[in-house]
This record gives C-alpha cells, structure tokens and sequence, in this order.
C-alpha cells in the first residue's frame, strides 16, 4: 500500500504488482475483446428479450392470472427499479469493480425469472418484475463500461455497435418468442407463458460462466464512502415520479394521488441534490461530472433523445396492429427495418470513428437523420402503402445507430478512467428517464385526441353512400354500438369491420398518431440544438484499463502527490472544452 493509501488487485483474485514487468497486462487482443464481449452480450441479451418478449405474451399473462387491469404494475415495477438501480451499479463499480456486480446482476435477473415464472397473481408478478428489473440495471450500463475498460475510445465505437446487434436480434426473435410461449397451453406440462421467464435461465446461466471465465480485469481500490444517503433519496425522488407517469393517464394528471406522487418526488430530488453536494467525489452521481460540457451535453441529449424516440416508437407497432392489421409477430417482423437501420448506423459510425477519430458530427447528423424521420411519420396516414413506412424506419434507425454510441463513446473518452462507470450509467439513467417520460406524455396525449380524431372521421364517412351501406348490416351496427359503448379500451373489434366501416377507426388512429409524431419532432429539434454544443476531444488511443495502469504508476512515483487529470487516484477532472 502507498502512501496515498491506494491499493491495486484484480478482480479474479490475482496480485497487483508494481507498474513495471510485474504488472499484469492491461492490454487485450481483439480476440481476448471479441471472447469478452460474447459474454457481455449474453448478459445484454437477457434484457433486451425479456423486454420485446412481454410485448406480446403481457396480455395472454395478465389474462391468466385474472388481472389484466393490473397488467400496467408489471412494467412499472421493472421500469421503477431498473431506472434506480443503473447509477448504483455504475458507481459500485467504479470502487470494487465490475466482474463481481456484472454477475450479480446477472443472477439477480435469473433469481427473478425464476419467481417470474412462478407468479400465481398478477401482484405476485409485479412484485417479482421489480426483482428483475435489479438485475437488469446492471447489464446495459456495466456491460458498456466494460468495453470502456478494454478498448480505447477511437476502436470503442465500432464494438460497441456489436450491442445494437443484439438488440436488434432481440426485437425480431422477441416478438416471435412471446407469441409462440403466450399461444400454446402448455409446454412440457408448464403454463406456456411461464416458458417466457424460464428461457432466461438457461442463456443467464451460460452467460455467468463465460463471464465468470473470460472476464479478469486488474482494478485499483480506493479509500471510499458509500452515497447511501443519495441512493436513498434517489429512490424516493424516482419512485413516485416514475409511478405517476405510468398510471398517471388511469388516475388522473390532477388527481390527488398524482399531487402526491408530484410532492414526494420533488422533497427526494431536492434532498438527493443535497446528498451529492454534501459527498462531492463520493457522491453516486457526482455533481462535479456536469461541470464538463461533454457529459453535460450527453445527459441532456439522451434524455431528449429517449423522449422522442420511445414516444415515436412506441406508436410504430401500434399504427402496424391497429391500421394495417398485423399480429404482434407480425408487427414485430415488419419492424426489421427499423432494427437494421439502427445495425448500419452504429457499425457505420463506430468504423468511420475508429479510422477518422472524430465523433462529434455523427450524433448531429444522426438528430437530423431523427427528425426528419419524425416528420415523414407525421405525413403518413391510413392508406399509406407499408413499404413506404418500412423506408422511414430504416431512416429512423440510421438516427438512432449513428447517435446512441458515439453519445457514449464521447462521455467515456471526457471524464476520468475512474469514473467510466458512473459517467457510462448517467447517460443511461437520462435516457432511460428520457424514455418514462416521453411514453407517459405522447401515451396521454394519443389518447386524449383520439376520441375527437374518430368521431370526425366517422361524420365524414357517414355523408358516403358505402359507408351507410356497410354499417346498415345488423353485426356491423352492434360492433360499432359496442365500440361507442366501451371505447377504445379493446381495439380488436376494428379487425371485425368490414374495411369500409373500419377505415374511420383506422383513420382516426392514424391522425393521433400525426399528433404524437410532430409532438416528438419538436422535441427532437431541442435535441438537435443541444447536440450542436457537444466538444470534439482527441479520443485517446489508451483503453481505461492502461490508463489506470499508468495512473498507478504515476502515484507511486509521485508518493501520491496529485497530478495532471489521469495522472494519479487524486487528481481531479480537467475541463475537456
């Protein structure tokens, strides 16, 4: 141990020797990354089909265990508990590493699968979703963290476009999943929709051992106190706010249990500000970290970035069920495109970066390359042929894959190599927050202008001698009777009209979503100004993993004098601008 009180071991147990021959190698081959990698995906895996999976088995599960007006408690359970925990695994990691808590977060997420599959109520459900949701905060932010590790910021971009391939991967596989689990009785004499949590046992224990076998990184403990204070009033601060927005359309936006949900969650954001002042460098969140504009810039971004593009994208398969008719396989299938432009745009960029090193101009042309996807959305209506929506969700996807990682790789390349952990899970957590926020907000306001947006539509189609021909049949009359009678809380009773009477409906559906997409749009614009401010800074051609190597180096030499940022366990941030 130096002086300055610092001390080097690996995370697999191995001693640290001085930085010299002695030293472990930090250095990994692009087969060591690719071996690596292949267990962080498996890790990632978990996640993001568990997520496109409950899509569509949600329905047939709620059904079945006879809560299907509970049904929302599941998500927000896993959303409420995921969101909150992301920055503790972030800044865990950042002191004890991040083997021990990618692991934990894998078994977590398989413990609560298992108790998934073995829900008898939907309160039981929701309950066990928000063990899972524990889990699942530590696979997106840890396993980005880890190839901060590993890789240098210019080669960082083009492996971590290997993620958006599994997500893109889990969001056509997903949908085809749940449907097969949520349609069949049984499978080996199990509820077949208990099939859609027990697939994750299998792929998160092969993912513990490739993890736990390939995955030994040298890490350097510091002296420490743990932000219990700030993770405490995080979660008061998120809680309400994160519940309000997801039951805020059933409750009511000013009724008194909103208030309520508004008030708590202000008092714990107020006191979590103060917690992170009070713990400066300690703090789970440190404040300091906004002092630089690239994270600045990367926090406010994602955010924006995650309002519109969850409130644009969750109408996409909603606008393929409900106007065009599809099954939610079916939707999900025809969402390829999307998931293949995302595909390009990040391997485009992530390649273009590792041989140029300059990042900055690709999340501005990927919020160009959003917005004007946004507006092409916005144009389309009820009759518009399928491939021309096919061909705006590539563009969209293109947006997204050219400006989420290098977003990331811009953060990581700005702050400390001790911090890549926490700077990595704040642009996730604002995203993730971005995301809350905008499916509350573009959910209300669709639903809110859709009844209006039919009825006109409807008084339009009545004037038409077709439409009074069809609608004058006796089952087309008591359909449309019952769909005045009960609203649009089931929308299955428009794939029972005749296309003639159904088109209203379909055309009333398809204006709202007009709505939400020029709503998104102007969003993104903010986004697009934001990103103009984001600072273009020389990617280091060091991996963290070196980068803290020669910072313990540096320290020894020094006897623990601070240094130049980079240069020692004291040293403090530079402004990168």
């Amino acid at each position: 141990m130096s002086d300055s009180g610092t001390t080097a071991s690996a995370e697999d147990g191995s001693a640290q020797g001085a930085p010299d021959a002695g030293r472990p190698s930090v250095e990994f081959t692009h087969r060591q990354i690719l071996t690596i990698l292949t267990g962080l995906m498996m890790g990632m895996f978990l996640a993001a089909l568990d997520q496109t999976i409950m899509a569509t088995a949600t329905k047939t599960i709620a059904d079945d265990l006879d809560g299907f007006n509970l049904q929302a408690w599941a998500t927000t359970a896993f959303l409420i508990t995921s969101t909150i925990s992301t920055p503790l695994y972030g800044k865990l990691s950042d002191i004890y590493g991040r083997r021990p808590f990618f692991l934990f977060a894998i078994a977590v997420f398989i413990v609560g699968s298992i108790l998934c599959g073995l829900s008898q109520s939907m309160y039981e459900l929701a309950a066990f979703r928000a063990i899972q949701g524990i889990g699942a905060g530590g696979l997106m932010s840890l396993a980005l963290a880890i190839i901060g590790d590993i890789v240098p910021p210019r080669e960082r971009a083009k492996y971590q476009g290997y993620f958006l391939a599994v997500f893109g991967t889990a969001s056509v596989v997903g949908p085809i999943l749940g449907g097969f689990f949520a349609g069949a009785d049984t499978i080996l004499g199990v509820d077949g929709w208990r099939w859609v949590f027990y697939l994750n046992v299998p792929i998160g224990a092969a993912a513990m051992i490739v993890v736990a076998r390939v995955l030994h990184l040298p890490h350097i403990r510091t002296p420490h106190r743990i932000d219990w204070p700030g993770a405490l009033f995080l979660v008061v601060g998120l809680v309400p706010l994160l519940t309000v927005a997801e039951q805020g359309r059933a409750w009511g936006w000013d009724s008194g249990r909103s208030f309520l949900c508004y008030a708590i969650g202000a008092i714990g954001l107020v006191a979590f500000v103060f917690a992170e002042r009070a713990y400066k460098d300690e703090a789970m969140l440190p404040l300091r970290l906004f002092n630089n504009r690239t994270v600045a810039v990367g926090a406010a971004s994602s955010t924006i970035l995650g309002i519109a593009m969850f409130g644009g994208l969750m109408t996409v398969p909603l606008y393929l069920q409900i106007v065009k008719g599809a099954s939610p396989t079916v939707a999900g299938l025809e969402m390829i495109p999307f998931v293949a432009g995302i595909m390009v745009g990040s391997i485009t960029a992530g390649q273009l970066i590792a041989r140029t090193g300059r990042y900055r101009i690709f999340p501005i042309i990927g919020s160009v390359l959003m917005a004007t996807s946004l507006l092409l959305f916005a144009l389309i209506d009820a009759d518009t042929p399928l491939w021309r929506t096919m061909l705006v969700m590539v563009l969209m996807g293109l947006g997204l894959g050219g400006n989420m990682q290098p977003m990331i790789t811009a953060v990581q390349n700005a702050v400390s190599p001790r911090e890549i952990g926490v700077a990595t899970s704040t642009v996730t957590f604002f995203r993730s927050m971005g995301g809350t926020l905008g499916t509350a907000v573009f959910l209300s306001v669709l639903f809110n202008v859709l009844p209006g947006k039919i009825d006109n539509e409807l008084a339009a189609a009545r004037e038409t001698p077709a439409f009074q021909q069809a609608a004058s049949d006796p089952t087309q009359m008591q359909l449309l009777q019952q769909a005045k009678s009960e609203g649009m809380s089931d929308t299955s009773f428009i794939s029972q009209l005749s296309d003639v009477v159904a088109h209203p409906f379909k055309a009333g559906f398809s204006d709202s979503f007009q709505v939400v997409y020029l709503m998104a749009l102007a969003i993104m614009l903010i986004g697009l100004v934001v990103v103009l401010f984001l600072p273009e800074i020389p990617l280091s051609q060091r991996s963290a993993q070196q980068q803290r190597a020669d910072d313990a180096a540096a320290a020894a030499a020094c006897n623990g004098v601070p240094g130049e940022v980079g240069a020692g366990p004291g040293a403090e941030i530079k402004s990168s601008y």
